[in-house]
């Protein structure tokens, strides 16, 4: 498994984990309207500062070597999965523009804080995207790039 692998592994791990931690953070404050207290009750925190530094870790550190950072084949697929996160960064966008419509309807109004929560949630998307598409290219692929 190569640098590029190895980040994209990272950076989807790292967003569902945020996923996760964002949607239980929502639920407690928002569905059972209390706030998590403490360290030892917001275990979410806990565990990503220690996915966090074993992640760091285990990113940097080459497998040989011999293993070179990057090549031509990385870089096109680095190319096409940027092509596909600012494809989605459009879908995105046009999702975070319409689903408040809905949810609100159209003469309602939306709290300016959750402009920001909004901006988030699209670049978690946008990250996922671009990881799945390093993922998915380097899984059809053989070992040459062919299908």
């Amino acid at each position: 498994m190569n640098k590029t692998q190895k980040v994209a592994w990272f950076n989807l791990a790292s967003a569902l984990l945020c996923i996760a931690i964002s949607i239980y953070v929502f639920v407690e404050i928002l569905i059972l309207r209390r706030i998590p207290a403490g360290f030892g009750r917001f275990w979410p925190l806990a565990v990503f500062w220690i996915f966090v530094v074993t992640s760091i870790v285990l990113v940097r550190r080459k497998q040989s070597p011999a293993e070179v950072d990057s090549d031509e084949r990385d870089k096109l697929i680095k190319h096409r999965a940027v092509v596909a996160c600012f494809v989605s960064v459009w879908v995105l966008l046009a999702a975070a523009t319409a689903i408040p419509r809905f949810v609100v309807g159209i003469k309602g109004s939306i709290p300016v804080w959750l402009l920001a929560f909004i901006n988030l949630c699209v670049l978690l998307g946008a990250g996922l995207v671009y990881s799945v598409a390093v993922l998915v290219q380097y899984g059809c692929g053989g070992k040459d790039g062919e299908e």
